[in-house]
């Protein structure tokens, strides 16, 4: 069940979607149903994300004609925002109650992203801020805990970071098409 991701084609069946302010990327929205495993209950979750491309590159690879990709949609969380020039965009927020996930008073940024490699785990950080939540949501708090990092293993993946700034404006864009996930408790 979680090897396999599935391509999400919009209304009109288009599995390739072109940038509106530069017709020379385009996007791809996967997801994936993955087992959560919460206190002994298990359930069902679906992970979203989008995957970038030049258009050209995107169609060379027949991913108009596909269906599903062999891979997973992996979580990470990390101290340092994902974008520059938008940095409250990936901010992890409590469910509905507006409270941003904390590390010692730092903000946790969340994301999600696509690769082949099926092994691959969630990066995930506890966070310290549990009282305020738990105020906000009128007392009621259970964390909900599938796997976590160091903040050292979080920062291992620093070096994404300037590939995805020097994109920033075409990923913005198309991530402001999707609708927005939050972090539920």
């Amino acid at each position: 069940m979680q090897n396999k991701v599935q391509i999400i084609s919009d209304e009109m069946g288009n599995v390739i979607r072109v940038s509106n302010t530069n017709p020379e990327y385009a996007h791809i929205r996967l997801s994936q149903d993955r087992a959560v495993l919460n206190n002994g209950f298990i359930s069902k979750k679906s992970v979203t994300t989008l995957l970038h491309g030049k258009l050209e590159d995107l169609r060379d690879m027949g991913m108009a004609n596909k269906t599903e990709l062999t891979g997973k949609i992996i979580v990470k969380e990390q101290l340092t925002p994902f974008s520059n020039n938008d940095p409250d965009r990936d901010l992890k927020i409590a469910g509905d109650t507006g409270i941003i996930c904390c590390v010692h008073g730092e903000p946790i940024y969340r994301k999600t992203v696509f690769t082949y490699d099926v092994t691959a785990e969630d990066v995930l950080l506890d966070h310290t801020n549990g009282d305020a939540i738990k105020e906000a949501n009128g007392g009621k708090y259970t964390a909900n805990k599938i796997a976590t990092a160091t903040v050292q293993q979080a920062f291992d993946i620093e070096s994404t970071t300037d590939q995805l700034d020097s994109n920033d404006d075409i990923i913005e864009e198309v991530e402001m098409e999707v609708e927005d996930s939050t972090f539920e408790l």
